[in-house]
Formats: C-alpha cells, sequence, structure tokens
C-alpha cells in the first residue's frame, strides 16, 4: 500500500455529476446573475482553471459561496439524477481492505456524498470535510491529516480538477488527478500531478495492487 490515507474530491471524482450541472447551469446563471454556459464550448471550458472559469463567466469572487450553496440545494432535491461512477464502490471497499483510510473533501455537502454513495460505502469513509470553498481545500486537507493523525508524506489527495492538484500541494501531500472527471486530460497533465489515473481500475491497481 503506497498510502495510509486516500482523500477523495467527490463530484467528477467519485460521482458522475457534470451532466447534471450543465443541465441546470442555465437556470443557476440566470438566478445568480452569472454568464451562462456555452454548450458548444464545453471542451475548451475544460481545459481551464477555476480562477479562469471564474473570470470568463464574470463570477466576482464573493458571489461564489451563494452559488455554491445553491448548487447544493438544487442537488439535492434531485439526487436521484446523481451516481457514482462505474467502479466506485468496489475502489472503495478494495482500499479499505488493503488498509487504507479514506477521506472525502468537497465542495459539496457531506449529506449529498452519503446520499449518493449510500450507507455502505460510507461506512468506509474515516472523515468528510463539505461545503469547502472553491480555493480552501487545502485547509481541509490539512485538517483531516491532523485529525486522522496520518503524516503527509502518507496521504494522497485525488480530484479531478487543476486546484485540486493546487490544494495537495499547499497541503504538502501527494496529488492523483483522474481523467474521467471535469478538466481535461491534457490541462491535468500539465500541471504534473504524481499520480494520473485513466481508469477506475487502474487507480485501483496503482493504489491497491
Amino acid at each position: 500500500m503506497k498510502f495510509k490515507l486516500v482523500i477523495f474530491d467527490f463530484d467528477g471524482t467519485l460521482a458522475d455529476s457534470l451532466g447534471w450541472f450543465i443541465s441546470i447551469s442555465d437556470r443557476l446563471a440566470d438566478e445568480l446573475g452569472f454568464d451562462r454556459i456555452d454548450k458548444d464550448q464545453v471542451a475548451t471550458l475544460r481545459r481551464h482553471d477555476a480562477a479562469t472559469l471564474l473570470r470568463l463567466h464574470h463570477v466576482p469572487l464573493w458571489k461564489v459561496p451563494f452559488i455554491a450553496a445553491r448548487f447544493r440545494s438544487l442537488m439535492a432535491k434531485q439526487i436521484e439524477m446523481i451516481a457514482p461512477f462505474p467502479g466506485v464502490p468496489d475502489l472503495l471497499g478494495r482500499l479499505a481492505q488493503a488498509g487504507s483510510t479514506l477521506a472525502i473533501v468537497t465542495s459539496n455537502s457531506c449529506a449529498n456524498v452519503r446520499r449518493v454513495l449510500g450507507r455502505k460505502n460510507m461506512g468506509l469513509v474515516a472523515a468528510c470535510e463539505g461545503g469547502v470553498s472553491v480555493f480552501g481545500k487545502h485547509m481541509k486537507l490539512r485538517k483531516v491529516l491532523r485529525r486522522i493523525g496520518i503524516h503527509p508524506a502518507q496521504a494522497i489527495f485525488i480530484g479531478d480538477e487543476i486546484r485540486d492538484i493546487e490544494a495537495a500541494r499547499h497541503a504538502g501531500i501527494a496529488s492523483g488527478a483522474v481523467a474521467w472527471g471535469f478538466t481535461d486530460l491534457d490541462a491535468l497533465r500539465a500541471h504534473s500531478p504524481d499520480m494520473l489515473f485513466s481508469t477506475v481500475d487502474e487507480m485501483l491497481q496503482t493504489l491497491v495492487g
């Protein structure tokens, strides 16, 4: 086992929620006053980091917490539309069986995480930090490290965005990036994560063997 503590992002990493987010993006944009997402430009948008996306859609930082809260609220009402990526339940079970402690750090709510993953899978998770600010994940990662009592060298944070790679670096832990989430694979690769996973099975083989 390479890591004693494996921390996951949720949306785009464990849960397949991108399609749902795009489907409600116009509603959120009109309701909260930011530019709509051009559906024809999604592939291009997936190459950018969070700060660039906010700037492109004219979203001031002070408005981000309100958008995130509305996102969480709407998802809670439509939670049946969100599911784990195929293979994720087996991944979590195999990691736990191999001796890894599991945690989740997400901008989503832990209540939504629990409803999507289910009681059995959440029973494998030692810590969940939800409602994390867009650029505040590194602080929550450090909090999880202290709570679990794991040295940073024995931990990895796995996510689907450039900001997840940066958060892991700021927290002093290894970074893992997945190819099936929001951010384009080449954009992730350009930011040199410590590990890059093309499939859930590849992650399983790398982390468990």
